[in-house]
């Protein structure tokens, strides 16, 4: 069973015993989340419509901070989520993003997890919630829509080695509208290889805190 852990930054995360990994980082599960996915991935988007594509549910936390930020700056929000292990609501209910982000929802955070797996879920005027319980090593991207942000959380690459691939990268491109972009917290060179064989033109950024290092890949056009 998950553990919560405070993290530097206050907010929570979650430790996995089965992988020997935390959700996100321990130098602040927040403050992670909003420099990689939110302030390197959506907010680079020029579009007021977007589909978006999670590999890692997880905590919600991702999914939590893209709602906030599309309700600030009016977006539309196609967001798709995969996720093979989901959490039970005793391991989610009380962690507490929440509480401490700097715009206290949490009717909307229950909302994303009590949201049905496989079943189109409603969220709000500004974004529609698809969560997929499955592998993505088998998933097949027949039915859904071109993507234009993928946030790439899985478990590092130590962990889960199978799903930071050529092969699944090479799989996430052919699925991206040209111009469409990748963006993930881990900056091995191996996964930078796998991104730039898969056709991503991969840049290096800075990291959150306690990270040097971040990686976002693009389509090109």
């Amino acid at each position: 069973m998950p553990k919560i852990v405070q993290t530097e930054d206050g907010s929570d995360t979650l430790f996995d015993p089965t992988y020997g990994e935390h959700y996100h980082s321990i130098h602040g599960s927040i403050q992670e989340s909003n420099h990689v996915f939110i302030h390197s991935g959506l907010k680079r988007c020029q579009a007021k419509k977007i589909t978006i594509f999670e590999v890692g549910f997880g905590t919600g936390l991702n999914a939590y901070l893209t709602v906030l930020e599309a309700i600030k700056t009016n977006l539309n929000i196609d967001y798709f989520t995969i996720e093979k292990h989901p959490l039970i609501q005793e391991d989610w209910e009380n962690l507490n993003y929440p509480k401490i982000s700097a715009d206290t929802n949490t009717e909307l955070f229950q909302q994303l997890h009590l949201a049905e797996w496989g079943i189109e879920a409603k969220i709000n005027a500004n974004l529609t919630l698809h969560k997929i319980n499955a592998d993505l090593t088998e998933f097949k991207y027949n039915n859904i829509p071109p993507i234009d942000l993928i946030y790439f959380d899985a478990f590092s690459p130590s962990s889960q080695p199978e799903l930071w691939l050529t092969e699944i990268f090479h799989q996430l491109f052919s699925q991206c509208n040209p111009g469409g972009r990748i963006v993930t917290y881990c900056a091995k060179g191996s996964v930078r290889r796998a991104l730039i064989d898969a056709g991503f033109v991969v840049e290096r950024l800075p990291g959150p805190p306690g990270k040097r290092e971040m990686l976002r890949g693009t389509r090109p056009l």
